[in-house]
């Protein structure tokens, strides 16, 4: 069946929409300073009012959240990143109290930070921040960093965001001579994590080799009485700040996650939590033309078909925000991306997402949007102030500033798109600052909440990520035996079936993968002969004399 007939309330592609059409659908928040056009996303003329028993319920739903019902039957666990930003709405007096001093503690751990109350072993203070995380414990806090800080910030701030050891080595290298003035962050809630515990045992290995402890320039956010907890006392951390099970990872930002790195950095995190605060109130709204998380999710589920069958292409025009694709890849395709509906049915939602940002998007991939295959929606992010005012003005051509260009492109871009039956949405606003940034967190945590809402799956779990985590297992499980048998093997190089039959493996293609990996490390000791003219199948192993 065709698309627009199995979306309520679908229209054609026009090249040239009406005006009335865009002044009828412009959002428009002053005290946000926020404007959203979903214009141009095909809905016909009846779509808001079919949807709107269903964005109702979808709203119901989100203020049940809100007010502390079970997000996770399965789990019996609630979610509650929206009291991060309004404590007094947690349902119970020890929460509101709890998130409360966890904030103040973050402002004033930070605090003695800066004025070197806080200092590390042998230099006189802390300079640089290091974030050992892995997904919403690392891009949160990354796209923050990025859109919002400068050379001046109070400390400079770096990533492990893998268990990648050169990505380890260029971090540390980057660092230098100053890892001893640095304060690692060491996020997990679990402290299982394996990234994030492989991160930190590098990280501590580091610090070794400099006669210097961990313990003594480390703070921990994590879950309370979690393996990182337990080691985090035991070692001796300056510090631990609690990660709560009510906050998954992917809507973490604005608890201890995010904002102990940022206040570290120097950013304002009362901003911050102030813009998603207003955002908050504004997208509890009723009035879906007052609502712009409820107009963006039907926006989507328009342009997807309520199917996930269009990508979501985000084009921020604005450097500032290049990282906000990969932290919205997260939180949409995490919360998104699920295979059964809450009935059990196989349903297999989502919509990936992806970008880059303008006006590098059109020396990129534009092309393919305009002319390619329309299996996406572009979300344009557009803000308005170019740069800071103290900067001035520079024309590159007579009344033209490269800020100009940079608008001409986003307006052009959107405008060609069009005229190709593309659809889009922009998204406007201000300035790039921390309320700004809190505003977009919130805006589009709510969206992808009542979205979820819209299409019947829940949106705060993640079976497939844990699927990732037992395979990745197996396989370190697996290796050790494979290592096992090549020690029992007497240094008698053994072929790719004669390991795996020791190994008591009947999946010889992981072995073949555990060998290639092993032997192209000649530190690990697996030596990997070929013999002349044979195939990589052909090769045998043996560990190293």
């Amino acid at each position: 069946m065709d698309q627009d007939r199995r979306t309520p309330g679908r229209g054609p592609a026009p090249a040239v929409l009406p005006f009335d059409r865009f002044r009828d659908h412009l959002f428009h928040e002053p005290s946000l300073g926020l404007w959203l056009d979903v214009s141009r996303i095909r809905f016909g003329s009846d779509f808001f009012t079919t949807m709107e028993p269903r964005i109702q319920a979808a709203l119901a739903e989100m203020a049940a959240l809100e007010g502390g019902s079970i997000a996770n039957p399965d789990e019996g666990r609630r979610v509650g990143h929206y009291w991060l930003r309004a404590p007094e709405l947690a349902p119970e007096a020890a929460l509101r109290a709890a998130i409360e001093e966890t904030n103040a503690r973050i402002l004033s751990f930070a605090a003695d930070v800066h004025a070197a109350r806080v200092r590390p072993e042998r230099a006189a203070r802390f300079s640089r921040v290091l974030v050992v995380g892995i997904g919403g414990s690392a891009l949160g806090p990354q796209f923050v960093a990025s859109a919002l800080g400068t050379p001046a910030d109070r400390m400079q701030i770096h990533f492990f965001d893998n268990t990648d050891p050169d990505g380890i080595d260029r971090t540390l290298d980057a660092i230098g001579d100053d890892l001893g003035a640095t304060l690692a962050v060491i996020i997990s809630k679990s402290g299982g994590t394996k990234e994030t515990r492989n991160g930190m045992l590098e990280l501590e290995a580091a610090y070794r080799r400099l006669g210097l402890s961990l313990g003594a320039h480390a703070v921990a956010v994590t879950g309370e009485g979690s393996e990182l907890d337990r080691f985090a006392t035991k070692h001796g951390f300056l510090a631990r700040f609690p990660m709560w099970d009510w906050v998954g990872g992917r809507t973490s930002e604005l608890s201890a996650v995010g904002l102990l790195p940022a206040a570290l950095q120097g950013l304002s995190i009362v901003e911050m939590l102030q813009g998603a605060r207003e955002t908050d109130e504004v997208t509890r709204s009723k009035e879906v033309p007052r609502n712009p998380a409820a107009l963006l999710a039907l926006a989507w589920y328009s342009a997807t078909g309520g199917v996930g069958r269009k990508d979501m292409v985000l084009l921020p025009y604005k450097d500032r925000l290049e990282l906000f694709s990969r932290y919205l890849q997260q939180l949409v395709m995490e919360s998104l991306g699920k295979r059964l509906d809450r009935q059990g049915k196989e349903v297999f939602q989502g919509i990936a997402v992806y970008g880059n940002k303008g006006s590098t998007d059109q020396h990129a991939y534009v092309q393919q949007l305009r002319d390619g295959l329309d299996n996406f929606f572009v979300t344009f992010i557009e803000v308005l102030r170019d740069r800071a005012p103290s900067r001035g003005v520079l024309e590159v051509d007579p009344g033209v500033t490269t800020g100009d260009y940079l608008d001409g492109f986003l307006q052009g871009t959107r405008k060609a798109l069009t005229e190709s039956g593309r659809e889009s949405i922009t998204l406007t606003i201000d300035t790039v600052d921390a309320r700004a940034v809190g505003m977009l967190i919130a805006l589009y945590e709510r969206a992808v909440g009542l979205y979820a809402s819209l299409v019947g799956i829940n949106a705060y779990h993640q079976p497939g990520v844990e699927a990732g985590k037992k395979a990745a297992q197996e396989v370190l499980d697996l290796q050790a035996k494979v290592l096992a048998a090549l020690g029992a093997s007497a240094g008698r190089a053994l072929s790719l079936a004669e390991v795996a039959k020791a190994a008591g493996a009947d999946d010889v293609e992981t072995v073949f993968w555990i060998l290639r990996h092993l032997a192209a490390n000649p530190e690990r000791g697996v030596v990997r002969e070929v013999p002349q003219g044979g195939s990589p199948f052909d090769a045998k192993y043996r560990l190293a004399r």
